[in-house]
């Protein structure tokens, strides 16, 4: 057989093979970078910006002193599944500072947790550490 016959023959069963290959390798490889497409809506990502959330501070249960955090409210930067985006409320983000075992502090930095609903990643937190000062407990 020929090299021009190993061509030819059955071109257009061969040129629609490569067709149906292509289509198939560019729905999987679409599908696996998360683009948005018609089969896969949820991919398309949207970004927010919450401000002015108030910073919570964790302790123990025990303890009931008076914190202060500087400053006591950050932004916040999340993105994630457009329809869950869009839907999110500002009460669901929630920036905490863990203080659990710290007994006195003077110009402590404490770095920002959020804490965000499934499904949502956080993107930024300004600012991301805050000072805070811990009194003495009281006996």
């Amino acid at each position: 057989m020929a090299l021009r016959d190993w061509v030819t023959k059955d071109f257009m069963w061969k040129l629609g093979s490569l067709v149906v290959a292509a289509a198939i390798w560019h729905i999987v490889h679409a599908t696996i970078r998360g683009e948005p497409s018609a089969e896969n809506p949820l991919a398309a990502t949207s970004s927010v910006t919450f401000t002015n959330l108030p910073v919570l501070v964790v302790s123990a249960a025990a303890d009931v002193r008076e914190f202060t955090v500087n400053p006591n409210v950050v932004s916040v930067t999340i993105s994630g599944a457009e329809p869950i985006v869009t839907d999110l409320k500002q009460n669901e983000i929630h920036p905490m500072v863990n203080l659990t075992g710290i007994e006195v502090a003077q110009d402590l930095s404490k770095r920002v947790d959020v804490s965000t609903p499934p499904g949502v990643t956080l993107v930024n937190v300004e600012p991301a550490d805050v000072n805070v000062v811990v009194p003495p407990k009281k006996q």
